[in-house]
């Protein structure tokens, strides 16, 4: 199964034409490719998207988060599995290396928080510095490349992937998720990203992506916020919109909880119960 249409030297050699651009990318190192894949194969691997608004392996629902993912890779096709292991192959591997500047890049087999991702009308992913070290081998996590799979994606609709500055004054860059763009960035302490308004497409449409992390054995000394060597998602507040996501968070909340007041706790615990 051909993925791309350039042999690994074409890829190579693209790699090593935009590493300037790369390193140099504000507000931390990134790039986007459009029409990097071949859209025929791509087109099957969004064909097999699993069904996540009816059963996802992954749901969120808290302040930071509106969303749905898989878990693993035992939810994905044959074209899936075929493009997973090309992103997580030797030449893929040597495009990011050339790209990036980053050595010795690692892939996630196991797909801890990779994956297919979905994110339905009202959902949202608030801004935030990913988790920096994969849990169980205790890796730095150095890289993530998002494939984005929607099909006629309009403007109107939202869902754009932010980059914020370090110290979450602007946002940066700012990306439309359309079918067949590819996102790659560096993941640090401090590369805040997210789409962090509500999104607002039609209710028989969703927000839909592949996501690969990468990782490395230690990190450079300049990468490192001390303090911070080790932690979890990090969600940060964008000016002038800090209560936005809290304040109707609270309010469900606060509906939720007066509901609870007044109900008696045999016929709430079975209500609980019923809506899992």
């Amino acid at each position: 199964m051909n993925f791309i249409n350039q042999s690994v030297e074409e890829l190579h050699a693209l790699a090593k034409a935009k590493h300037k651009e790369y390193a140099e990318a504000e507000p931390f190192p990134n790039i986007y490719f459009d029409n990097f894949f071949n859209e025929e194969m791509l087109e099957k691997v969004l064909a097999e998207f699993p069904d996540l608004k009816a059963k996802p392996m992954l749901e969120y629902d808290e302040p930071g988060q509106i969303k749905k993912a898989t878990q693993g890779e035992y939810r994905f096709g044959e074209y899936t599995k075929a493009f997973a292991h090309f992103l997580n192959s030797q030449p893929f591997l040597e495009f990011l290396t050339h790209l990036t500047g980053i050595e010795t890049i690692l892939p996630d087999a196991y797909f801890e928080g990779g994956g297919f991702h979905q994110i339905l009308p009202g959902g949202y992913l608030k801004i935030h510095s990913d988790f920096n070290k994969q849990r169980w081998s205790k890796l730095d996590r150095r890289l993530n490349v998002l494939v984005y799979l929607n099909k006629d994606w309009q403007e109107e609709w939202g869902g754009h992937f932010e980059l914020w500055d370090k110290d979450m004054q602007a946002c940066r860059k700012r990306l439309l998720p359309v079918f067949n763009r590819m996102a790659i960035f560096s993941t640090t302490t401090f590369s805040y990203h997210g789409h962090p308004d509500p999104l607002k497409c039609p209710a028989d449409r969703s927000r839909k992506s592949f996501a690969l992390y990468y990782y490395t054995n230690g990190r450079p000394e300049e990468e490192i916020a001390h303090g911070f060597e080790d932690h979890s998602t990090i969600f940060k507040d964008r000016p002038g919109a800090m209560n936005e996501v809290k304040a109707r968070v609270t309010a469900k909340d606060l509906v939720k909880g007066v509901v609870k007041q007044i109900t008696p706790p045999l016929i709430w615990n079975v209500a609980k119960k019923m809506v899992k």
